[in-house]
């Protein structure tokens, strides 16, 4: 058993689960020298233990808490002032009270103490609890403290306290709690510094927060406080609060709020020079802890005391580089619809496949962009490209520049332009052979077979080294300068048109219209297929109900005893053996297929049933297919009355020919890539298979959390240290939970970006037009495919959409998404179905509301809440 109360300095770094988060850190914070921490103890987690671990009553109300979720609120509340109740009229045990006792005879039983809570899951590098446990101050006298210890203990089980870890997934009876008591300080300002600023996450900007009295009134957020802002000793912004109340604390024990003189309300709370000296030594604690802290500090008699020191787990990490110089990233996630979290395994996959210079920040990839904007020769055509993908990108990559600040311009650097002769004879080629599309397609699905045919037969090293060479073939057809142009040749005319047209006619965006129900896209033609599955079940009333029941994965099994289930399980089987490698976040190899989890397209095939008509695919393929048409033809017909009509409509005939036959295309090489990750991971697995049976490791999955040059090398050697994987789950639990920024910079700044538009209507949300049209209808906001019950004209608001979510394009009438461009694939599919779409809207999902009634702009770019 360990001890029942340790002095602050007697701590040591592993005892987290005797002292709790906050006991580990200020034990840590004593031992800085030059940092001044209030005298005092810690009355450890055994006396928690002592007092309850043999407690039937609460024992059995803990184990009835861990059964419940989130939902169940009414239970949470009951269950949880049953346990407070239970922990505030139970004695401490003798020994306890013993052991306190001799530690307040050391410090003195006549002075004031702040009694404060230490939960063993606060204070965590990945998980906060910050504000979850209780403090209390200015407790004067033996049995006052023993009274507030209990208070203390009693505060792991509020409400909110155990909410918060049912949602952060941390069981209640793994989390014990322990008591700090410290000797009092009566400051005259106190406050909270981060030594990274909390509003751009900047690590080279220090934020002080300062108000007078205790720093209870500004945590509790009773008044404002000023804020410093230093960088390098430096202060470079100030904003000097009016500070009408103070905490103070009372001769006879407790606190009480006063107001402050008026003339002393707009005083700052701190000095120029003390301002400096705060931010000096909060740079020497982090420097001992090694990351960003935010840090509790008081100032009485002019010396500046610390309370407490945790790490900032909301901060973003800092994409790593090999050298000191500044450089700008931007998050490859917002232009790949795919900004979650991934795991090492999949990540790893991802750099072995793309040429482009990534760099791994918090389980996401970004590009470092930086020589591209020192270079005025390539800038421009970075923004370019940025607008395309994402117009906040782009006006976050402008505020870098026109600052001036941070990226050095070199001179230009005269690259020679690429012959554009070359890429004139690749287009003709293309443009002379419209069975170009068919021919790319063909041989990528060749390569596909034959690499299906020779894994079989591939295991240990020999597979390693085997998915190694076959990256390169993978790349090879990603790459292959033709596939590109082919795409490319529709992208541009898309472009061309739009511009045109715009300039012509004064039509705007009329690409969109001219790229619906285009021939060969496999994604927006895997919406259509499932519609045709809803088709074969639609006759058959038992397995709509059968289907309606299914709870799990074996469903398909269980399928052939309802009249018409073999039916139904071979068109659901079909579709998978096209398509079944496919599901949400799909560029992380790591996650669940469609054909490892068939029960996620259950309710998109009900939903179907429930909204659509018999034959509703081909009905709704050739409406967008006419619209085109005569599209194409009305734009002819109103080119023709112009100045040289004639030329106008031939070259604009041309363009809209290479939109018709190569846009299709832009869907299929990622669905290559796809298809070759899934068939590298099934075989993986049985490897690991093999990695388990050896005890090398505990589940398959494991290897998600290794990256593929570790996975190579347990494979190799039958040997793993386990502490990685389980040091990976840690990481991607808090990664799970970051929010990527578009861009980033070495220092840790986020760049954000804005629209720049005027006459938008009052209260309109903005965002980018990709796919024309005006629609009002319900908002569904969903954030898991899992999640969607959709009906017929709702308008999805999400996130991000891969082409995973196609599916769900065919039940909606219009599209609103955080993230995306004109060209990534949310956007290319809702043109060619033909749905108003506005993509890049920021916190659309917090700003939209479920079920409210929305319009959306598709072709000015903006949405409306009705």
């Amino acid at each position: 058993m360990g001890a029942l109360v340790l002095g602050l300095q007697e701590t040591e770094k592993t005892q987290l689960m005797l002292v709790g988060g906050k006991g580990l850190n200020l034990g840590e914070l004593s031992k800085i020298q030059g940092i001044k921490v209030p005298e005092g103890f810690c009355v450890t987690t055994e006396g928690f233990k002592k007092a309850f671990d043999h407690n039937q009553t609460f024992q059995a109300l803990l184990e009835h808490l861990t059964m419940l979720k989130v939902e169940d609120r009414d239970q949470i509340g009951e269950i949880s002032k049953k346990i407070q109740q239970i922990i505030r009229e139970a004695d401490i045990p003798l020994d306890v009270v013993n052991a306190i006792a001799d530690y307040l005879s050391q410090c003195g039983h006549e002075h004031a103490y702040a009694v404060r809570s230490s939960a063993t899951a606060e204070d965590l590098p990945y998980a906060s609890f910050a504000g979850q446990q209780d403090t209390y101050l200015n407790i004067i006298g033996k049995e006052a403290i023993l009274r507030y210890i209990k208070k203390c203990w009693a505060s792991l089980f509020t409400e909110r306290a155990v909410i918060y870890r049912i949602q952060n997934r941390v069981n209640h009876r793994q989390v014990y709690i322990s008591v700090i008591v410290q000797r009092m300080v009566f400051p005259q300002a106190s406050g909270v510094l981060f030594t990274a600023d909390p509003i751009t996450s900047n690590r080279n900007l220090l934020s002080i927060n300062a108000s007078f009295g205790l720093g209870e009134a500004l945590v509790s957020g009773l008044v404002s406080a000023d804020c410093y802002k230093v960088r390098a000793e430096e202060i470079v912004d100030k904003m000097i609060a009016a500070k009408k109340l103070a905490i103070y604390a009372r001769k006879e024990g407790g606190t009480e709020t006063q107001k402050i003189n008026p003339e002393k309300q707009k005083t700052q709370a701190l000095t120029e020079q003390q301002i400096v000296q705060l931010a000096r030594l909060g740079r020497q604690i982090e420097a001992y802890f090694g990351c960003p802290q935010d840090i509790e500090w008081c100032l009485a008699d002019d010396t500046f005391h610390f309370v407490q020191s945790r790490p900032i787990t909301t901060l973003f990490p800092i994409p790593e580089a090999n050298d000191q110089e500044n450089h700008v990233y931007v998050s490859v996630g917002h232009q790949q619809m795919m900004t979650d979290a991934m795991k090492p395994l999949g990540l790893s996959f991802f750099l072995l496949t793309t040429p482009a210079p990534m760099r791994k920040a918090g389980g996401r990839l970004f590009v470092d962009v930086t020589p591209q904007l020192a270079s005025a020769d390539r800038r421009d055509a970075l923004l370019h490209a940025m607008g395309q993908h994402d117009p906040l990108m782009k006006d976050a990559l402008i505020n870098i520049i026109e600052r001036g600040d941070f990226i050095t311009s070199l001179p230009n650097d005269h690259q020679a332009p690429s012959p554009a002769r070359g890429n004139t004879d690749m287009l003709e080629q293309i443009e002379n052979n419209p069975s170009i599309v068919s021919d790319l397609i063909k041989r990528s699905q060749t390569s596909i077979e034959t690499l299906k045919q020779t894994i079989q037969a591939k295991s240990g090293n020999d597979l390693i080294e085997f998915i190694l060479e076959d990256i390169q073939e993978l790349r090879k057809i990603l790459f292959d300068p033709q596939s590109s142009a082919t795409f490319m040749a529709a992208i541009n005319a898309s472009a061309w048109i739009s511009e045109k047209m715009n300039e012509w006619l004064g039509e705007k965006n009329a690409a969109d219209t001219l790229s619906q129900s285009v021939p060969n896209n496999i994604t927006s033609e895997m919406g259509l297929a499932l519609m045709d599955v809803a088709d074969v079940i639609r006759p058959y009333p038992e397995v709509m109900e059968y289907l309606q029941q299914v709870k799990d994965d074996t469903f398909l099994a269980g399928l052939v005893n309802v009249n018409g289930g073999q039916e139904a399980k071979d068109a659901i089987n079909g579709f998978l053996s096209k398509y079944g490698m496919r599901c949400a976040g799909e560029i992380d190899m790591t996650r669940t297929r469609w054909s490892e989890k068939p029960i996620t397209l259950v309710p998109m095939i009900l939903n179907n049933i429930k909204n659509f008509e018999p034959n509703e695919s081909k009905r709704k393929f050739e409406q967008g297919r006419l619209e085109a048409l005569n599209k194409e033809q009305e734009l002819v017909d109103r080119l023709k009355q112009l100045p040289d009509g004639e030329q106008r409509a031939k070259e604009t005939k041309r363009m809209i020919s290479r939109i018709r036959n190569f846009m299709g295309y832009r869907e299929y090489p990622k669905y290559g890539m796809v298809n070759r990750y899934f068939i590298y991971k099934q075989a993986l697995l049985k490897e690991a298979e093999k990695l388990v049976q050896a005890s090398v490791l505990h589940e398959k999955e494991d290897i998600y959390y290794l990256t593929f040059e570790e996975l190579g090398e347990a494979v190799r050697t039958n040997k793993l240290d386990y502490q990685i994987i389980s040091k990976r789950k840690d990481e991607y639990t808090l990664y799970e939970k970051l929010t990527p920024p578009r861009v980033i910079t070495s220092d840790g700044e986020i760049m954000i970006g804005e629209y720049k538009r005027e006459n938008l209507p009052a209260g309109a949300i903005a965002g980018l037009p990709v796919s024309s049209g005006v629609v009002e209808g319900r908002a569904r906001v969903i954030l898991n495919i899992e999640d969607a019950d959709l009906e017929d004209g709702d308008i999805l608001v999400t996130t991000f959409t891969d082409p995973s979510w196609t599916p769900l394009f065919v039940s909606i009438k219009g599209l609103v998404t955080e993230v995306g461009g004109l060209m990534t694939h949310g956007a290319v599919i809702a043109r060619e179905y033909g749905l108003p779409a506005v993509v890049g809207v920021e916190h659309a999902t917090k700003r939209i509301k479920d079920r409210q009634q929305i319009r959306v702009h598709g072709t000015e770019g903006y949405i409306e809440i009705l």
